[in-house]
């Protein structure tokens, strides 16, 4: 990721794009192309499709506008923005009638910005400065941060003061604003997952030194496409061992140019066997960093022990740690476990 240089002066406006920014457009927008083209006998091609993307309205109009969800860190986002007193537009090469149908969808979204305007209300799109991106911000003299919405395109973006992977990695507080981050971590909304563990690339004890407890992909394509690569933590419970401290990545692992996206928990605790096919339940609360890659594979090595410890002490905070009387965990737990009072958290030292 880019290196920002510091903002001299706190923010006084804040101009927001919509589609693949505040929104998950592309994923739905490729969910539509894609099924199109291959029954017309087309090739798809995900990079051209990309390129197409938040550069015309004209594809998007027939989508279903509430089933897009807001991306990780945008309601966050825009709460702040609005209880700091931060005036907020909203600006977009979608028409205005197609934006108010969007973000009807999302509580308190239309009153948080105090202008919004679509492509159809200007005389030149993006990258015009008349509608914000990259290009159009710093034409227009702004200080623009560039989130990309497709992976391993950031060079792309290199005009942009700074470059994040996620609305998950803004940091309010180089603009004066109180930080979102707690102790390293930064507390999401809970979501969870769970699966039978099975066999993974075999690098993880092998290369790494670091047992995961992979989860079938395949089984979670809505929840991949939905949660931003990165490196995240929480609780894991085995239904036949307890609840466990749990630092997990989801992505493409740079260093190692997977092809497909991931997801890999490293339970923190020596459990000194296998148990592939177990039922494995986590609940995912924080959030640590984005997804990088590395120079090498020791420098790897000790940025995951460094997110572990990140995890082990965070998980402790009361804010964290509460999760551990979720249902979806205790549930999952045998009830011979339960009847032996072996239905406690484990930590892994």
């Amino acid at each position: 990721m880019a290196t920002p240089e510091p903002i001299a002066r706190l923010i006084s406006h804040v101009i927001l794009d919509l589609d693949g920014t505040l929104l998950n457009t592309d994923c739905v927008v490729s969910q539509v192309l894609k099924p199109f083209l291959v029954k017309n006998g087309k090739k798809w091609d995900s990079k051209k499709a990309h390129k197409l993307v938040g550069k015309t309205h004209l594809m998007k109009q027939q989508l279903l506008w509430c089933n897009i969800k807001a991306l990780p860190g945008a309601n966050r986002l825009i709460k702040h923005l609005k209880s700091n007193g931060v005036p907020a537009a909203l600006a977009s090469n979608s028409p205005g009638s197609n934006i108010e149908a969007k973000i009807s969808c999302h509580q308190g979204w239309k009153e948080s910005f105090s202008a919004i305007v679509g492509g159809d209300e200007v005389e030149k799109g993006k990258p015009s400065p008349d509608m914000p991106g990259v290009a159009a911000g710093k034409a227009a003299g702004m200080h623009v941060i560039a989130v990309p919405s497709v992976p391993k395109r950031t060079a792309e973006f290199s005009s942009a003061d700074e470059v994040i992977n996620s609305l998950l990695d803004v940091r309010p507080e180089k603009w004066g604003l109180r930080p979102f981050r707690i102790d390293d971590t930064l507390p999401i909304e809970p979501w969870f997952i769970g699966g039978p563990v099975i066999k993974g690339f075999g690098r993880g004890s092998k290369v790494l030194g670091i047992p995961t407890a992979n989860l079938p992909a395949e089984n979670f394509s809505d929840v991949l496409s939905e949660h931003t690569s990165g490196v995240y933590f929480g609780w894991a419970g085995l239904s036949t061992r307890g609840i466990y401290k749990m630092v997990m990545s989801i992505g493409w692992n740079p260093y190692f140019d997977n092809t497909e996206k991931t997801i890999e928990p490293w339970l923190l605790h020596d459990f000194g066997e296998d148990f592939y096919g177990e039922e494995l339940r986590l609940v995912i609360v924080g959030y640590i960093r984005p997804e990088a890659n590395f120079p090498s594979l020791e420098s790897l090595i000790e940025r995951i022990h460094e997110d572990a410890r990140i995890a082990e002490k965070a998980l402790n905070l009361p804010l964290y740690a509460k999760y551990t009387d979720s249902p979806y965990l205790r549930n999952s737990l045998k009830e011979d476990n339960s009847a032996n009072g072996n239905q406690s958290v484990i930590d892994s030292k």
